[in-house]
């Protein structure tokens, strides 16, 4: 199956180039069977070479398959190589599959757009690009891949252009990015300077051979990547970028800012994990920066009243129980919530969308509510999604995932009680606000009437990502539920396994602990949002738990401080800098252009006269030249 790999990302880029050059002419049903159905046939063949992997593995544990020489300058001559392993097959799954139901579901939500095709063009490019990010076998290759996330990322969240605020938030997005990517960039050339290639596996194999544990070099390397992986993944202190990457259209919410694209940094720091591992300074980090994020994040969604920022802000904090893993050493554990968050939070995305759509375009949750028996079908979607989200213990796939990421942050050898305490009380709030969002949404008071039900080009692939936020969950069961482990015994082809302290023991206990979390939370949210809705009126008229909710509404101020360090200061210098020298040597250019066009706008007169008299002095002179040769 290794050279039928360049048909998974050939697909969506046939796609997209047909799309770009022809679809304006297109009706809207060949462009919805091309954009959506090319994505189809790269999962349909990424399930394919998947059991293909798993029941034939390849001797050397991957596929790889070199399409052209890139270039060659100088000894350096990347190649445009695909490498399919156990992790990229996990991404390359998620991107086609959860990427081919959010293009089905796009099919029926985008259909009244007047710019249809130029939607879903923009979405088969970011399919493309970010399967060539996953599935690149060396770092330039990758970089390619990161950055075209990034553009479309930028198209996207600022599809629906003519309204200013969506292209400030796609600006916004683009150029907050741009910083992790430019550390990134530098990171790059100093692993070409240490290692002389950018070739993954060569880079992975050479690294303890070059570096020493805790070496200098070791861990700015790790550090400029991780800035590359925290500008794309949204952390701290980059993260305000993705609450306003919601202007865009809910599939695009759906497909980049929850399933994909903002999980590269995860994909990253997993790829490069041998890096990391020799710098246990980059790696606590990492863990800091997780943990920190998944309770800021947790706490601002806790005060959204946009149903769409709850669910961006979820994204943040969840991301950061991946990143909180990564940094623990807990490997698989991070992976497996990527997989699991990619199937839950696309659900809800995708079921807020067609509340959205059903209530006439309506964000605001307090004038919702009331749906739970007009939209029985969305409303039970979205509970299945809001109970992974809030890993409801058992019965959902997010609990799976989540126990694993806080055992992991008590038992590793980089755990420790604050980590452990930080992703418990992020537990707490997530079941929190993620009752919150159900209850204001659906129950109570109904404030807007819906109007026409989704179709089943909508409710189809809620109903499979439902099943999935069910049970991918058993893919992987805790230690003390038995030895059933298929996910990590996979990914430990790649990725080492977690170690733990000499003598730990009491999973259940900490599980429990978890279960409380969880209970607690829902039980606070369903007395303050439901049964003694009062309580929260009573705690407004505090003017200090005011500014609290004020603060934590405005993600804890993080827009503000950055506009008074660094966009005023650039405004002001720019003020200042307008008339420099510079500039005066365009203005005289420009100043120069007007004043020939002005000479030479007499020639135009329009009297047809003085054009014969031109033609006539022009031949006399051109034939008194001729004369005189």
């Amino acid at each position: 199956m290794n050279n039928l790999l360049w048909l998974i990302p050939a697909f969506p880029l046939a796609s997209f180039l047909i799309l770009a050059l022809t679809g304006k002419r297109m009706p809207p049903s060949w462009v919805a069977i091309i954009g959506a159905g090319s994505v189809s046939l790269s999962a349909i063949v990424t399930i394919g070479t998947g059991i293909s992997f798993l029941l034939l593995p390849p001797v050397t544990g991957n596929y790889s398959q070199t399409l052209w020489t890139w270039m060659e300058v100088a000894g350096f001559n990347p190649k445009v190589t695909l490498f399919l392993d156990a992790l990229s097959l996990v991404f390359v799954f998620v991107i086609t599959f959860v990427g081919a139901l959010i293009h089905i579901y796009s099919v029926a939500f985008m259909v009244y757009d007047k710019d249809y095709s130029r939607f879903f063009a923009c979405m088969n490019l970011f399919v493309f690009a970010m399967l060539l990010l996953v599935l690149a076998d060396n770092l330039l290759l990758l970089y390619l891949g990161w950055e075209g996330v990034g553009l479309c990322s930028y198209l996207l969240i600022g599809f629906w252009y003519e309204n200013p605020g969506n292209g400030y938030a796609a600006r916004k997005a683009f150029i907050i990015t741009r910083i992790g990517d430019t550390a990134m960039a530098i990171g790059l050339f100093v692993i070409f300077y240490q290692f002389g290639t950018l070739l993954i596996p060569d880079i992975l194999a050479n690294a303890p051979i070059v570096w020493k544990s805790g070496t200098a070099m070791a861990t700015i390397t790790a550090l400029l990547l991780l800035a590359g992986g925290v500008g794309k993944s949204a952390q701290l202190p980059l993260q305000t970028w993705l609450p306003d990457a919601m202007a865009g259209p809910s599939p695009v919410s759906a497909l980049i800012h929850a399933a994909t694209m903002v999980t590269a940094g995860v994909y990253l720091i997993a790829r490069m994990h041998v890096i990391f591992q020799l710098s246990p300074i980059a790696q606590m980090t990492i863990a800091i920066i997780g943990a920190a994020t998944l309770l800021i994040a947790g706490f601002s969604a806790l005060t959204q009243y946009d149903i769409k920022r709850v669910l961006a802000y979820s994204t943040i904090s969840q991301i950061g129980y991946m990143f909180l893993a990564l940094g623990l050493g807990a490997w698989t554990a991070a992976i497996f919530h990527f997989m699991v968050h990619a199937f839950f939070k696309a659900l809800l995305f995708l079921a807020a969308g067609a509340v959205i759509e059903a209530l006439h375009h309506e964000h605001n949750m307090f004038r919702m509510g009331g749906l739970k028996n007009k939209l029985p079908l969305i409303f039970w979607t979205f509970l299945i999604g809001s109970a992974s989200l809030a890993a409801l213990p058992l019965v959902s796939a997010g609990f799976y995932s989540k126990d694993q990421i806080l055992w992991y942050a008590w038992s590793s050898q980089n755990g420790n009680p604050l980590l452990w305490l930080t992703a418990l009380t992020g537990a707490f709030i997530t079941a929190a606000y993620t009752t919150r969002m159900m209850i204001l949404t659906f129950w109570g008071e109904m404030k807007t009437a819906p109007g026409q039900q989704p179709g089943k080009l909508m409710t189809v692939p809620l109903v499979i990502l439902a099943f999935l936020s069910i049970f991918a969950g058993f893919l992987e069961l805790p230690h003390n539920f038995g030895p059933f482990s298929p996910f990590s015994d996979l990914l430990h082809q790649v990725l080492p396994e977690t170690s733990l302290k000499s003598g730990i023991s009491g999973e259940l206990l900490f599980q429990l602990l978890a279960f409380l979390a969880t209970f607690s939370g829902i039980y606070i949210a369903y007395i303050f949002w439901y049964k003694q809705p009062q309580r929260i009126e009573k705690l407004k008229q505090s003017e200090t738990m005011m500014r609290l909710y004020r603060f934590w509404l405005s993600g804890w101020g993080f827009d503000k401080l950055y506009h008074l360090a660094f966009v005023r200061p650039v405004i002001f210098i720019a003020n200042i800098n307008k008339n420099d020298v510079v500039d005066k040597i365009y203005q005289g250019i420009t100043l120069m252009t007007v004043y020939l066009y002005r000479i030479l706008s007499f020639t135009q007169s329009g009297s047809l006269r003085w054009y014969i008299m031109g033609l006539v002095i022009g031949a006399i002179i051109i034939l008194g030249i001729q004369i005189m040769l």
